[in-house]
């Protein structure tokens, strides 16, 4: 008969869980101590794999110089974030903070058209009654929605406060990113052991698949999305508009999530010929007019592969990124996602030539 000790675990398995028991939690530990710095990792991987062909040229340029083009690179992305960024950040954060305060106010309005509009050929008495009626019509509305819409006014201002860390975050990864070019080699072989483990036969297809995606929806769409909205940020500031920082900040949303940045240059066109003479109308209307097809000249020619992921999919980036991460989030959420979403769809497409190929 069996005695109660024999009916015990043996040591070997007392001592497999005590181990696996600390595995987890030093694992645990690990996430606990670098999850502050998960999204400055992120976007320095996501500038590194999008810049990389710009630092391999320059290097070659230098005569095979690789940190003497990391230095130059870096200062280069350090000029650009400290100067225009910069300045488009402080200016939307400023009209943030002003919408959000009229929004808790009730006192957001459509302000009341120019006569002038009235004077118009054709389109201008029907402009003039549709402007009228909408301005009337949400100074009215936003009387009685105003309570509700304070959560909404406390999260924007919520997001305003945290822009000062994005900011931090940004630089720190942008400096990062000029330690990360030298070993740029190294990375994309550790990446590939890494998919090897987890897709022997697809780890090579499946580092290239990434690197495009990375490169794709960052220059074509996130790089682009800058470019514009910096630009109409200027031409924002010609024209002498309120908010436009804050107008610069949504041309930049809009064009990320594809949606285009008509919705907000054609009221400000509109309003240049109602504040602006004619000289003045006509060349900010063709200058906003170039900004407002320049996606559709950039993107062909900065993205090599055409984009496939839904717009669905960038548009949950943007939001979850911003919700999760802040201002960082707003760039890397989009490009995570969709490179998940490339990822899994290469992943189901393999599996099924795989299963397809197999004997009946």
């Amino acid at each position: 008969m069996k005695t109660f000790r024999q009916y015990l675990p043996g040591d070997d398995v007392i001592q497999l869980v005590i181990r696996l028991g600390l595995l987890a939690f030093l694992i645990y530990w690990t996430f606990v101590l670098i999850r502050p710095f998960v999204p400055i990792l992120a976007w320095s991987i996501v500038l590194t794999v999008a810049l990389y062909p710009v630092f391999n040229f320059l290097s070659k340029f230098l005569g095979g110089r690789p940190k003497l083009a990391a230095a130059i690179l870096t200062l280069i992305n350090l000029g650009i974030v400290i100067g225009p960024a910069t300045w488009l950040g402080l200016n939307a954060l400023e009209g943030v903070k002003e919408f959000a305060g009229n929004l808790s106010a009730g006192n957001f309005v459509i302000p009341s058209p120019p006569e002038s509009v009235n004077n118009w050929p054709f389109i201008g008495p029907n402009l003039y009654e549709f402007w009228d009626q909408a301005s009337r019509n949400i100074r009215a509305a936003m009387r009685e929605v105003a309570p509700y819409l304070k959560p909404l006014a406390g999260i924007l201002l919520a997001l305003a406060g945290n822009a000062g860390v994005g900011m931090l975050k940004f630089l720190l990864s942008v400096a990062l990113v000029g330690f990360l070019f030298p070993y740029g080699s190294q990375l994309a072989e550790a990446g590939k052991s890494f998919l090897y483990r987890i897709v022997p036969e697809q780890s090579e297809h499946f580092l290239e698949l990434a690197g495009a995606t990375i490169r794709a929806v960052s220059q074509g769409v996130i790089g682009v999305a800058i470019i514009q909205s910096l630009l109409a940020g200027i031409g924002f500031k010609l024209t002498g508009i309120p908010s436009a920082g804050l107008l610069a900040f949504a041309v930049m949303i809009l064009s990320i999530i594809q949606v285009g940045a008509a919705i907000v240059l054609v009221p400000v066109i509109i309003w240049i010929w109602t504040d602006k003479d004619f000289t003045t109308a006509l060349l900010l209307t063709v200058f906003l007019g170039l900004v407002g097809v320049l996606d559709n000249i950039l993107k062909p020619l900065v993205m090599k592969r055409g984009l496939t992921t839904p717009t669905l999919v960038i548009f949950v980036g943007v939001i979850g990124g911003t919700l999760a991460h802040g201002l960082v989030g707003l760039f890397i959420g989009p490009i995570i996602l969709s490179l998940a979403w490339e990822l899994t769809v290469a992943w189901i497409r393999s599996d099924r030539a795989g299963t397809a190929s197999l004997p009946s």
